[in-house]
C-alpha cells in the first residue's frame, strides 16, 4: 500500500493555488485561443466509455484547438453512432478496451469515463499502453484500485489528470488562494450540499440493460451519491485544508425511492482532519431547495462557492469587554449575537469574487484545455494522481462508514505514517 503520510505531503506540497505544481489558467486559455496548431502538437485522444459524461468531455476536448478523437470503445453498441455524432465524422470503434489500445496506433491519450467500478481497470491498461490518461472522478473505486492507479502512473511515466473540474473553476481557484492566505482566519468548518429532486434512474429500452445503463443505483460499480457528487465537494475541502481526512463518520438510506436500488437516495458523512477542521456533506435527491453549496466558515468570515459564483462575508468584531465575567463563564451570548439590530442569520458585507476578464470559462473546458497543455509542455497537471488519490480514498472510507453506520479511522485502511495525525 502507498504510504499515506508521504503521499499526502506530495499531494499537498506546491499545490496550494492552481499553477503551483501544475499550469495556470491563462496557459489553459492561450491554448484555447489558438487558432491552429501544429502538427506535432496534434493529441488524438481515444474514449472509453462514450456515454453521458463521456459525450460531454468529448466535446469539451473537440473545443481545444488541434484535438482529435481517434477511436471509441464501449459495450453498450448505439454509444457508437452518439460518439460519431459528436465528432461529425464516423471513428474506429471497439466493443473491447484491449483492442483499442492495442490497434489503434497514433493514440496519445485516453479519456475513461466508464462506471466507478471499471476505473482502475481501463486507467491501469491505459497507462501501460503509453496513453496519458484524463479519467473522470472518482479516481478510483476502493483503496486498491486507487493505489494500482497511482502505481501505473509512475511505472509509465505518463500524465493522468482526474476529471474534479472545480480544480479549474477560477472563482474556486481565488477563493481558495485568499482562503489560505488567512482572509477569513483559520478554517474551522466547511459544510457542503448538493440535494436535488430526481430519482437518478435512466429509461431503459430493456430491462436486460438495466444494470448497465442504470449502474449508478447498484453498489457493484457505484460510490452513490457520495462518490457521483460528494467527491467535489470533498476535493475542494481537501484542496482549502492541505490535507485529506483522518476519520469519517457516515449515514444514510432508501428513503425516497424504494425501488430496487442498492445505492442510498440521501447520504451524510462527517469527516475529521489531523488539523482538527471537519468536513460536513449532505445529499438528497428527493428535495433540491439546498442545491449546490460548499460553505467554508473561519474564524474571521465564511465563503460561500456556487456551482456559478462565490461570495466572501466577514465576521463582525468580536467584543467581549462589556459582558460580566460571570455571565461570560455562565455561557452569555457575545459577539455579534450582542448587536442591537439582531439580524439572523449574519450576512455582513459580503463580496462577490470577482473573476479576471482573461480567466473566465467553463471549468470542465478549461480542464480539458489544462489536460491538453500538460501533455504539450510535458507539465505534471494540477489535479492529478495525488490528487485524485486523496479525494477517492476518502470517497471509498466515507462510504465504508456510511453502509456500515459506524465511524472509520483511515489508519486501518490506508497505510499509515504516523498514528499522531489521527489522534486529535
Amino acid at each position: 500500500m502507498i504510504d499515506r503520510r508521504a503521499f499526502v505531503k506530495a499531494a499537498s506540497t506546491g499545490a496550494a493555488v492552481l499553477g503551483a505544481g501544475g499550469l495556470s489558467l491563462e496557459a489553459a486559455a492561450r491554448t484555447l485561443r489558438q487558432r491552429a496548431t501544429a502538427p506535432s502538437d496534434e493529441v488524438v485522444v481515444g474514449v472509453i466509455g462514450p456515454g453521458s459524461r463521456g459525450k460531454y468531455m468529448m466535446r469539451q476536448m473537440l473545443r481545444v484547438p488541434g484535438v482529435r478523437i481517434g477511436a471509441v470503445c464501449d459495450v453498450y453498441e448505439p454509444r457508437f453512432a452518439e460518439a460519431n455524432e459528436v465528432v461529425g465524422h464516423a471513428v474506429p470503434a471497439f466493443s473491447d478496451y484491449r483492442r483499442m489500445l492495442d490497434e489503434t496506433d497514433d493514440l496519445d491519450a485516453v479519456l475513461v469515463a466508464t462506471p466507478l467500478g471499471l476505473h482502475a481497470d481501463h486507467v491501469v491498461a491505459a497507462l501501460d499502453s503509453g496513453c496519458h490518461v484524463y479519467g473522470e472522478k472518482a479516481m478510483g473505486f476502493t483503496v486498491a484500485d486507487c493505489d494500482a492507479i497511482t502505481e501505473a502512473v509512475g511505472r509509465s511515466g505518463r500524465r493522468f489528470q482526474v476529471g474534479q473540474q472545480y480544480r479549474y473553476a477560477p472563482w474556486y481557484r481565488q477563493a481558495v488562494r485568499r482562503i489560505q492566505e488567512g482572509e477569513i482566519g483559520e478554517v474551522t468548518h466547511i459544510y457542503a450540499y448538493w440535494h436535488r429532486n430526481y430519482n437518478w434512474r435512466r429509461p431503459v429500452p430493456d430491462p436486460s440493460l438495466e444494470r448497465l445503463i442504470n449502474w449508478r443505483l447498484y453498489r457493484e460499480n457505484s460510490g452513490g451519491l457520495l462518490a457521483e457528487l460528494g467527491s467535489h465537494h470533498l476535493d475542494v475541502a481537501n484542496w482549502i485544508l492541505g490535507e485529506m481526512p483522518a476519520r469519517v463518520i457516515g449515514n444514510g438510506g432508501i428513503d425516497f425511492y424504494r425501488d430496487g436500488r442498492e445505492t442510498f437516495d440521501n447520504v451524510q458523512a462527517i469527516y475529521t482532519y489531523p488539523s482538527g477542521a471537519k468536513f460536513m456533506f449532505s445529499s438528497l435527491i428527493g428535495n433540491q431547495r439546498t442545491g449546490f453549496q460548499i460553505v467554508v466558515y473561519g474564524t474571521g468570515g465564511t465563503v460561500e462557492l456556487t456551482l456559478e459564483d462565490g461570495h466572501f462575508f466577514y465576521e463582525p468584531a468580536r467584543d467581549n469587554s462589556a459582558v460580566p465575567e460571570e455571565l461570560l463563564a455562565a455561557g452569555a451570548p457575545t459577539g455579534a449575537s450582542l448587536s442591537t439590530s439582531g439580524d439572523m442569520p449574519y450576512r455582513g458585507p459580503g463580496k462577490l469574487i470577482e473573476v479576471p476578464e482573461d480567466e473566465v470559462g467553463d471549468p470542465n473546458l478549461l480542464a480539458a484545455a489544462s489536460f491538453v497543455e500538460s501533455l504539450r509542455s510535458d507539465t505534471r497537471p494540477f489535479a492529478d494522481e495525488r490528487v485524485g488519490w486523496e479525494t477517492a480514498v476518502s470517497i471509498a472510507l466515507g462510504n465504508a462508514a456510511a453502509y456500515e453506520g459506524d465511524r472509520v479511522d483511515f489508519t486501518d485502511h490506508v497505510a499509515a505514517g504516523e498514528t499522531d495525525e489521527t489522534a486529535r
